[in-house]
Order: C-alpha cells, then sequence, then structure tokens
C-alpha cells in the first residue's frame, strides 16, 4: 500500500457575461444531483487543465472556448472527504469571458438546466467548495490558492469520512 495521497484533479469554468454568471442545475450523477454548479469535471489522464476545461466546455455546454481565452482565477486543495472518493481533490478554476458558440445544455442526462445567475446569488446556489473559489476569485486579482481541509468540510456538511 501506498503512502503517498493521489490527488483527482479537477476543473471548473466560470463563465462571465456582464454580472452574471452561468450555473447548470446537476441531475443523475450522485454528486450534489439537484445543486447549481459551473461546467466542471476530471482532468483525463495525459490531459493538462486548461484542455481538461476546453473539452468541459464543449462537453456540456456546445462552445468553443479558447486558451488564450481562459483566466485561472483559483486552485484550491480538498482533503479526501468520504468513502466513495478516490483521494484528495486539487480543484482548478478558470474564468472566461469570451467564447464561440451558442450556449445550450449538451448533457441534459447529467443536468437538468443552465441559466444566468446574478452574482451575489452565485456562492449560496453552488457546493461550499465551488462557492469558495467563486469568493476568492471575486475578492483577489490573479491566482489565488486555498486548502480546504476537514475543518472547512465539516462546517459545510460535506466531510463523511469519520
Amino acid at each position: 500500500m501506498s503512502i503517498y495521497n493521489k490527488a483527482v484533479p479537477s476543473v471548473y469554468l466560470f463563465l462571465q457575461f456582464g454580472d452574471k454568471w452561468l450555473l447548470g442545475q446537476r441531475k443523475n450523477t450522485g454528486y450534489w444531483d439537484g445543486k447549481w454548479s459551473t461546467p466542471s469535471g476530471h482532468v483525463k489522464d495525459g490531459e493538462l487543465p486548461s484542455q481538461a476545461v476546453i473539452r468541459e466546455a464543449r462537453e456540456e455546454l456546445g462552445i468553443e472556448v479558447l486558451e488564450c481565452d481562459l483566466e485561472m482565477v483559483h486552485v484550491s486543495y480538498r482533503s479526501r472527504h468520504d468513502e466513495k472518493s478516490k483521494g484528495s481533490r486539487a480543484d482548478y478554476f478558470f474564468k472566461a469571458r469570451v467564447w464561440a458558440g451558442e450556449i445550450k445544455n449538451a448533457e441534459p442526462h447529467k443536468c437538468e438546466q443552465v441559466k444566468w445567475i446574478d452574482t451575489e446569488w452565485v456562492s449560496p446556489m453552488v457546493p461550499s467548495h465551488v462557492g469558495h473559489a467563486f469568493e476568492c476569485a471575486q475578492k483577489q486579482k490573479g491566482v489565488s490558492y486555498s486548502e480546504l481541509g476537514s475543518d472547512f468540510l465539516k462546517k459545510n456538511g460535506v466531510w463523511t469520512s469519520d
């Protein structure tokens, strides 16, 4: 048995249009179903985070985002917090204000609906780690980093490892 942690890398895309941000209501995924979140997914083997977020934008929304139009707005590390989890999480949050194509719900089997949400409602509607990253990205310029350990996860009701 390895003593080393194998963190699972995930990507998230904040799409902004004026004072609104795009969210999708999750369904049939077994993870935060019913909650709203940003387009997101795991980084595949051999893929870079920027490539993964571009792929997720295409798969989930049917749009094309160019790497030069991505801005890294937050990175966080989350402790393994449940028995189903394959490890800790390394979360990469990108923002884009420019994309090509018309946004649509390209994965209706995983997403009930997508809609633009006013800035003040984003954090309360999304999973705690996404809301945390959104708030950090709103308050800081450039890349910021945070560590979400057991205290944060317990406080936000997502710690089930005890």
